[in-house]
Parts: structure tokens; C-alpha cells; sequence
């Protein structure tokens, strides 16, 4: 069934995220700082892994690196977009605007940022793309299957730590992920290997700076960067 994945993705932050807020009293705000400091360690290196096995190759005896014009260029273009659209504020008041609509929402200060990081967490990198599109073109959700239990796992810790705003974040999810999913039941199987691994190669990336965001209590706008990822894939139909 094509868009399950996102379904069963879904129903498991909604499911963590209430755990989580049940039972997040249970976390001394010691033990939550530490558990989100765990996963910002852990996302970084899922980020760098990926970035990884997409920018370095082994050549004979020797490592060689790709793709480093491509980064730079969707990178810098891609942030450059989202700064003038300005997606992270359209996304923040995304999520004031939730929040105003929820009992004792705006005596909830951590509400908005927690669905800021929620969301950009769940939604932005490689599995979501790449497992939205997979769905959508063959029903194997199996990418988002494991997504599921990442989800579940980051957003009883989150939810414990920023609030019930990180529930809220299975709405952008759904609504992403449905999106490519019917993208990828559409065009993707016209989809280059280049150009999904260009995906997976700027999705990492942008793993790693939320990473750092959750280290350094969002310094870096990644949703202003997600254009990025867009660019990336018409980047590998270039003639270069």
C-alpha cells in the first residue's frame, strides 16, 4: 500500500511524543540535557556517515572525493533562497500560530522551539526523501519503516525535554512526506541513481546541522537550507 510508511511514521511520533510527555517528569532536567546532547552527538554522526559514503570513493589504494562542486553550489544557492523566503520564520510562526490554538499553549515557552526541532528533524535528510520517493514508486516503505523507530525513539527524548509542541510536528511530517510520496509515484521513476545519491549526499548535510542544533540550541536555520536539496537533484541533470 503506497503511503504507508508515512502513516505508520506518522502514528509513531504521535505515540512517542504522548510517552514522551507523559512520562518526561520522570527525566531530571540533568538526565534530559544529557539524553539530547546523546542525540545530538548521535545525529552528527549519522549526518557525516552519510555524507561519507556519498563524497568519498576508494580509488586502486586511495580515497577520492565527489561531488564538492555540487555541495557548495546548492548549499550556498539553496540557503540563499531559503534566507529570502525565510522558511524557518514562516515555519516558527507555523508554529505559534499551533500553539495559540491549544489550551495553555502560549504559557508554554518551549512550545514553538520544540516544534521547530521536531520538525526539522523528522523531515529533513535523506530518509525522508529517499524513503518517501521509494514508497511512492514501488509501495516499499521499508526506508521509512526504520525512520519510524528513529522517530519513536528521538521524540520520547525530545518531547520529555521542549514540550508537547514536538507532537505537533507528525502534522508537517505527514504532509511532507505525503508530498513525496505522490512525487515519487509521479516522476520518480525517471529519477537518476546521481540523482538520488545528490539527495541522500545534501540531506546528510543538512542531518549534520541539526545535529548542531540540538548541541547548540538552534544556532543554524536549517530549514532555511532545504531548498538546497531540490537543487541538488536538478544539479545531477547538468551537462557537467
Amino acid at each position: 500500500m503506497i503511503g504507508l510508511g508515512t502513516l505508520i511514521n506518522t502514528a509513531a511520533v504521535i505515540v512517542g511524543g504522548i510517552i514522551g510527555l507523559l512520562f518526561g517528569k520522570l527525566f531530571k532536567q540533568k538526565l534530559q540535557k544529557a539524553l539530547i546532547t546523546a542525540c545530538g552527538v548521535s545525529t552528527l554522526f549519522i549526518g557525516i556517515g552519510g555524507v561519507i559514503e556519498k563524497m568519498v570513493a576508494v580509488d586502486g589504494n586511495a580515497l577520492s572525493t565527489s561531488g564538492m562542486l555540487m555541495m557548495i553550489v546548492c548549499m550556498v544557492l539553496g540557503t540563499l533562497i531559503g534566507e529570502v523566503i525565510d522558511i524557518d520564520k514562516g515555519i516558527n510562526r507555523f508554529g505559534d500560530y499551533i500553539k495559540s490554538k491549544i489550551k495553555n499553549g502560549k504559557e508554554d515557552a518551549t512550545f514553538t522551539q520544540g516544534f521547530l526541532t521536531a520538525s526539522v528533524t523528522f523531515c529533513v535528510g535523506a530518509m525522508t526523501i529517499i524513503g518517501s520517493v521509494e514508497d511512492g514508486i514501488s509501495g516499499d516503505y521499508s526506508i521509512l519503516l526504520a525512520k519510524s523507530v528513529l522517530d519513536f525513539i528521538m521524540v520520547i527524548v525530545l518531547t520529555s525535554t521542549l514540550g508537547k509542541g514536538c507532537i505537533f510536528s507528525a502534522i508537517p511530517l505527514f504532509i511532507i512526506q505525503s508530498a513525496f510520496t505522490l512525487l515519487g509515484y509521479f516522476i520518480g521513476p525517471v529519477l537518476s541513481d546521481k540523482a538520488l545519491d545528490y539527495l541522500s549526499y545534501v540531506g546528510s548535510i543538512l542531518i549534520f546541522c541539526v545535529g548542531l542544533n540540538l548541541l547548540w540550541e538552534g544556532k543554524v536555520k536549517v530549514a532555511n537550507m532545504l531548498p538546497a536539496v531540490l537543487l541538488a537533484v536538478a544539479f545531477a541533470y547538468l551537462p557537467i
